[in-house]
């Protein structure tokens, strides 16, 4: 099954693709993973990438496009796919059906302000470990349990930046969801729950099969 899910930022669409790729099978492909692992390249294409996200503005579709048509010939993705972050504007929505088309979109609805302090508040270490203020971990306030590097938080997670991102979406994205439900393949899950409870609600709906187009 090829698979988008969409939501605000904060949403929990990594979280939940991760679980959706293991129980189906298929690769969860995160555009802004893609377009992380490319900035700290250092290539020219990856210095351009980042000089947008840090202002948590989108990054331009030519980039994104180039890497995701790359990432979807790979074997891993004959049996289908889940895109996380991915599309996010109607143009691209457009693009995507030049190079392959979705079977369902799951999107995770979330209140803005239950959104803003689950975004500010996350801290991220080197090593790839995340953790959020409001969690009882780490042990040592400002260091990594599994490392003990410096915590830190992402330019693109800060306050100003986040507002912006939010801004972005609805102006930019949100609309996806009027362009995807005329076609019949919009299910819709509530994001205020725990994750248990949103994870049950996106295979709820995954496993309701795809809405008929």
């Amino acid at each position: 099954m090829k698979l988008a899910i969409f939501g605000p930022p904060g949403a929990g669409k990594g979280t939940q693709s991760k679980t959706v790729s293991m129980k189906m099978g298929i690769p969860q492909i995160s555009t802004g993973d893609l377009l992380r692992a490319e900035s700290k390249s250092g290539s020219e294409l990856g210095k351009m990438a980042r000089s947008y996200m840090d202002r948590g503005a989108l990054v331009p579709d030519q980039v994104v496009l180039g890497m995701l048509k790359d990432r979807l010939q790979k074997g891993d993705c004959k049996n289908g796919f889940l895109l996380d972050g991915f599309p996010r504007s109607i143009p691209q929505a457009v693009a995507l059906e030049v190079i392959t088309d979705l079977d369902l979109v799951v999107n995770i609805a979330v209140d803005e302000e239950r959104l803003l302090k689950r975004i500010t508040g996350r801290r991220m270490c080197q090593c790839g470990a995340a953790y959020h203020v409001e969690e009882k971990r780490p042990r040592v306030e400002g260091k990594c349990d599994l490392c003990g590097s410096a915590l830190y938080q992402r330019d693109d997670d800060k306050e100003a930046t986040v507002k912006k991102r939010m801004d972005v979406y609805r102006s930019q994205t949100a609309p996806l969801l009027e362009y995807y439900r005329q076609r019949g393949l919009v299910r819709d899950v509530d994001g205020n729950r725990s994750i248990d409870e949103v994870r049950e609600g996106v295979m709820g709906a995954i496993d309701g099969g795809a809405p008929l187009k």
